[in-house]
């Protein structure tokens, strides 16, 4: 007899006293879109005793996919994963805890993911059901292919995630025996070893919840005891496959700020004062001084870098007071000092404390608030109006700045000052403190750069906010007024380099933007051609049709012909009513053109003179051959059509006929 097919995906449920849930997360594995001869269910009785194993044995009588495997009480997930893994066939492997569901078409997609782009894992997007917290960062798109270092999918280690087995097996991955913190280990590595990781975000894949009863694990064991050997293999996992250096600390901050500072905080105050100096705060201290690199605690909030100081110098006395007083000392006022912003903890310049400035630097961290209130053309420059003002630190003495970079260029970015105002809008703060807030700006694409036009391309909009000494730049125009006040429409510039479209636009993440040049916006052409034929041996004929909106405008259409050297003639087009459209017609008199390569070009000029030009190229049509004709009567000259760029766009070639290499030719012929 055959053996049977390897399926695509094995789906891991471990279940302890999983009841109610437990049906709900066996059936959606079940009722996968996928199919059931492409998935196989492992589900691990793991001794339960509230008749958790019944319902599995139940449940396998109706579904064939499902293999129920019963074994003593390990006390923990890990174990009965571990279980699934030795027996699952698939090529992939998905871990579905038992209180928790997937959605029908989860494993068809992820699958999918994984196989048109050749990624070991796959991340589906994690809904919540009763309020337990999900991530939302790295589900803010789809993610066809990326890593740990360019994406936020390491701040999600559970391990509920589709996983490609032969990355596990490679690794001889294996759950700890844990009854907390024991998935972050084993997803740590397999992050660190994939060949490229997926995130399906466009659709809700695993949905996570509480257990009616309240025994998760997760709930159940979640004090300091439980979490400390799960921990300290996240720190090892790291720091075996990653060298020290900035990678490392990438993602050593994750574990510094999650399993360090987190749990010190919230955690240590609970146990008792002989077990927190004994037990818990050496293993702290311990790694605060072997992981957290100096780089590394120059990136931590300022929390956290008060805590791994004290902990580096083995103050525990400190280190407690910390922690009981976090809730009110995070509430604290900021010093604003020579440029610097310092948080007002007790222990700031405390010389029995002996903590350096540096702990209660928040400069880089205090949010920066900021609004577009309306963004509009005044002849050539774009006004823009709005307020900014950095948090706790009073809006004295404003000099903020416009900041345009030019998008995948290294060249210098561009500064504008900006014209302090009060504000139109109410801001938070007592009193007067960010009164003065309020700001207008000029950005004129003619003489922005120093006196010079802003080159073509793409410029991203910065405001770099100050006061009091104290800087930050931000991104500027994702919070901004509605409708047509914050829209500017495209516009017509003049420049020392001639005529430019310019186009405010809003980026994905909507933040503003200008096009200069309509590099990456260009209008729809204002007409279609249709043909091009010689009128006469030096005319140049071109026909088409307007398209319905430029007929509706009623701009006026232009044919031209620009040299090599600069050289433009610009002709007028005659337009014919053509039924809903416009029919055009325009001669071009080549005999007239010098020698040399010349572009062809349809433009229609608006009806407001900076009102921007809409463009079309004329078309290379394979029919169209050269021509000859006599200039002056006597000079003989040629014109060939010849086919510009990936877009096939007529030139012709202007030039001469040597009589003496022509005559040469007849007679070799």
């Amino acid at each position: 007899m055959p053996s049977p097919s390897r399926p695509r995906v094995s789906v891991i449920i471990p279940a302890y006293n999983a009841l109610p849930e437990l049906t709900r997360a066996v059936t959606s594995a079940m009722d996968q879109t996928l199919g059931p001869d492409r998935v196989e269910i492992i589900a691990v009785d793991d001794g339960s005793t509230d008749g958790t194993g019944e319902e599995l044995d139940r449940l396998a009588r109706t579904c064939s996919a499902l293999r129920v495997i019963h074994q003593e009480n390990s006390g923990c997930a890990g174990i009965p994963r571990n279980t699934g893994l030795d027996h699952a066939r698939g090529e992939f492997v998905f871990f579905l805890d038992s209180d928790d569901y997937l959605g029908p078409d989860a494993l068809r997609r992820m699958v999918a993911m994984a196989d048109a782009h050749g990624t070991d894992i796959v991340l589906g997007k994690i809904a919540s059901v009763g309020g337990r917290a999900v991530p939302r960062a790295v589900f803010q798109h789809n993610q066809p292919r990326t890593d740990i270092f360019s994406s936020h999918a390491y701040l999600t280690l559970g391990p509920w995630k589709l996983f490609r087995r032969s990355l596990i097996e490679r690794l001889h991955l294996r759950f700890p025996p844990y009854r907390n913190c024991e998935d972050k280990p084993f997803t740590a590595a397999a992050y660190l070893n994939a060949a490229g990781i997926s995130v399906v975000a466009d659709y809700d894949c695993y949905y996570v919840r509480y257990r009616e009863n309240r025994n998760n694990l997760t709930l159940t064991a979640a004090d300091l005891a439980h979490r400390m050997d799960g921990s300290r293999l996240c720190f090892e996992t790291v720091a075996r496959y990653l060298e020290p250096g900035p990678r490392r600390d990438q993602i050593m901050r994750r574990h510094v700020e999650w399993e360090l500072c987190g749990p010190l905080r919230a955690l240590l105050p609970r146990e008792s004062e002989q077990e927190a100096r004994e037990r818990f705060f050496p293993e702290f201290r311990h790694w605060a001084r072997t992981w957290v690199s100096d780089a590394l605690f120059q990136r931590l909030d300022a929390p956290d870098r008060l805590l791994i100081q004290l902990l580096r110098a083995d103050r525990f006395e400190e280190v407690l007071t910390v922690v009981r007083n976090a809730g009110r000392d995070a509430r604290r006022g900021h010093l604003v000092e020579k440029g610097r912003v310092y948080w007002l903890h007790p222990f700031f310049r405390d010389h029995a404390a002996a903590v350096p400035d540096v702990c209660f630097d928040v400069t880089d961290r205090l949010p920066v608030q900021h609004y577009l209130e309306a963004a509009s053309w005044h002849g050539g420059a774009l006004r823009l109006a709005g307020h900014a003002y950095v948090e706790d630190v009073d809006a004295l003495d404003p000099a903020t700045e416009i900041v345009l970079r030019k998008y995948r260029s290294d060249r210098p970015e561009v500064r504008l000052p900006t014209t302090p105002c009060l504000s139109a809008n109410p801001l938070p703060g007592e009193g007067r403190r960010y009164e003065m807030a309020g700001f207008t700006a000029e950005i004129d694409p003619a003489t922005a750069d120093g006196g010079a036009p802003l080159e073509r391309g793409l410029w991203n909009i910065y405001l770099d906010v100050r006061a009091q000494g104290v800087s930050r730049t931000v991104r500027f125009g994702n919070r901004r007024e509605g409708g047509e006040v914050t829209h500017p429409t495209r516009r017509r510039v003049t420049t020392s380099r001639g005529a430019e479209v310019v186009v405010p636009y809003y980026t994905p993440y909507g933040n503003l933007s200008l096009d200069v040049g309509e590099v990456a916006h260009p209008l729809d052409p204002p007409c279609q051609v249709l043909r091009t034929i010689w009128h006469t041996r030096s005319t140049l004929l071109v026909g088409g049709r307007l398209t319905e909106e430029a007929a509706r405008d009623g701009g006026t259409l232009l044919l031209r012909a620009e040299g090599g050297t600069g050289t433009v003639h610009e002709l007028p087009v005659r337009c014919e009513p053509g039924g809903a459209m416009s029919v055009f017609t325009a001669r071009l008199p080549v005999g007239r053109l010098g020698a040399g390569r010349w572009t062809l070009t349809l433009i229609m000029d608006g009806r407001d003179e900076d009102a921007p030009r809409r463009a079309a190229a004329v078309p290379y049509f394979d029919r169209l051959a050269a021509t000859r004709w006599l200039r002056f009567g006597c000079r003989p000259y040629y014109a060939k059509p010849v086919a510009l760029g990936p877009a096939r766009a007529l030139g012709l070639e202007v030039a001469p006929i040597k009589v003496a290499t022509g005559v040469r030719r007849r007679l070799r012929g």
